[in-house]
């Protein structure tokens, strides 16, 4: 078998055509792998996490990064992570990290744009966890 098949041809010998029943395909699972900082957000009520993306996204001066900084407060409260084999105090650390790097990028938008999604995402869990 050629190993660069012809336009028609399938690689493999017995792949279904593109017309072929949609059942007849392999299930395939998509799972999100997350780097340590975002696998630190917390898994909050539901209005605190609004709270939290109300404070990265409108509060002018510290806005950016405020609410990552009270999420960070969340955690020593017992609000559960994606880590967790990881200490409360290392994920508490990982979240003012997380803050620290929205609050001394925001000077060039980056950190802005970083807490308005980091806010996002904390709703987008909040509402998963509740």
């Amino acid at each position: 078998m050629d190993p660069f098949p012809k336009d028609g041809e399938s690689v493999a010998a017995g792949e279904p055509s593109r017309g072929a029943a949609p059942s007849s395909g392999v299930v395939v699972q998509v799972r999100e792998k997350k780097g340590p900082l975002r696998a630190a957000i917390p898994y909050m009520p539901f209005p605190v996490a609004v709270i939290c993306l109300f404070l990265n996204t409108f509060v002018p001066g510290l806005g950016p990064g405020l609410g990552t900084f009270v999420s960070a407060f969340t955690v020593l409260c017992g609000a559960r992570t994606d880590l967790p084999d990881r200490h409360m105090c290392c994920v508490f650390w990982l979240n003012i990290a997380a803050a620290l790097i929205q609050i001394l990028t925001a000077i060039v938008m980056v950190g802005w744009i970083m807490s308005i999604f980091w806010g996002m995402d904390m709703v987008i869990l909040a509402s998963k966890y509740s």
